[in-house]
């Protein structure tokens, strides 16, 4: 399955690019590098079984070993100890990297309640921050297993230079986006 979306950038995005922003070779065309999926638990400071269930959960997600993310000072007001594990995050790349874009795009965003795109607003640098609330809409999560919803940040890291050309490699890639366009 991954290799569809592999195929297709190669035979379709790249030349559709190529002719959009006239690029003069095939090097010049941005390419998605990695995915990175992140999720900040602060209630993991109170129960530490949280931290394993995410871990679980964002596994089975990305489909690749999640790990978890530890705090980098102590923050007494948040009850937060240096080295304290406090999210979990995994990064995709290569196959899985598409795989996972595949079930995102075809499975997972139609599943979201009231969906009607997703914002197109990029970071400057052509890479693009999804944040999902529920992590539910992914098929891998088992539904009655849950005992808490928890929200996730999904970052698409590429290789563009602005953000004019990471929004249209995104949007060729199949991501639906909202229909107006803000630079």
């Amino acid at each position: 399955m991954a290799a569809n979306l592999k195929k297709e950038y190669q035979e379709r995005i790249v030349p559709a690019l190529m002719k959009e922003f006239g690029y003069s070779t095939v090097m010049q065309v941005p390419v998605l590098k990695k995915i990175v999926l992140n999720q900040g638990l602060g209630d993991a400071t109170q129960d530490k079984k949280i931290i394993d269930t995410a871990l679980a959960e964002l596994t089975a997600i990305a489909g690749q070993q999640a790990v978890a993310t530890l705090s980098r000072k102590d923050i007494s007001n948040f009850k937060v100890r240096k080295k304290m594990p406090i999210g979990v995050s995994v990064t995709l790349r290569r196959e899985r990297m598409y795989e996972f874009l595949e079930r995102l795009v075809r499975v997972a965003l139609p599943r979201i309640r009231d969906f009607k795109g997703i914002e197109s607003k990029l970071d400057g640098r052509g890479n693009y921050t999804l944040g999902i609330q529920e992590q539910i809409i992914f098929p891998e999560i088992n539904i009655d297993s849950i005992n808490k919803i928890n929200g996730m940040n999904i970052t698409f890291v590429t290789s563009a230079n602005t953000d004019e050309e990471g929004y249209a490699l995104l949007k060729e890639f199949g991501l639906p986006f909202k229909n107006i366009k803000k630079s």
